[in-house]
């Protein structure tokens, strides 16, 4: 169980309680899509909250354990950018996904890459973020701004035993929501 008590992240008005079970999606809307971008960052400890904890199975987020938790999770951003200033925005190739350290290490063939982007029902970029998160196979998937034709394969996912976690104000991902929490 991947648990949020009383958390307030920079920008927030309000703070957010929720409990995300294993075989169920977790719909975060409402509010600002920075402040709900920044919630699902807070849950790998990559920002700080301001009140409150983050904890998995009672155990809580801390320096000591944040690199336990985030091994247990994938996180798909609502779209990669680039560091620093850019003139004009190249989604990533699977090649560049490939690179990234965590990916090379989960023995993701390319075959399976794309059989798996073309079951998210996501257009390229998107398909491709969503796809190699999966392929990670953790407990934990993470989502921000998922494609709206990605929600039955994000509810089947959860279903199989995971915990799943999105932030979103589409009705076709919130129709599949097993709980909506409102931030």
């Amino acid at each position: 169980m991947l648990e949020l008590n009383e958390v307030l992240v920079a920008g927030a008005d309000n703070t957010v309680s929720m409990m995300a079970r294993e075989r169920q999606l977790t719909c975060l809307t409402g509010g600002s899509v920075a402040v709900r971008s920044k919630l699902l960052l807070a849950m790998l400890g990559l920002v700080s909250v301001k009140s409150g904890f983050v904890s998995i199975d009672g155990e809580p987020l801390e320096p000591q354990t944040v690199d336990l938790f985030r091994g247990m999770m994938a996180y798909v951003p609502s779209e990669l950018r680039a560091e620093g200033e850019v003139v004009v925005y190249e989604p990533p190739t699977v090649q560049d996904v490939f690179n990234l350290k965590h990916n090379r290490e989960a023995a993701i063939s390319n075959g399976l890459l794309t059989e798996e982007m073309k079951r998210t029902g996501a257009p390229d970029e998107k398909a491709r973020l969503l796809a190699v998160a999966v392929l990670r196979k953790c407990p934990i998937l993470l989502v921000d701004t998922p494609h709206t034709d990605s929600a039955d394969y994000l509810r089947a996912f959860a279903a199989q035993g995971h915990i799943v976690v999105v932030s979103s104000d589409e009705r076709s991902i919130l129709d599949v929501a097993d709980e909506i929490v409102e931030v």
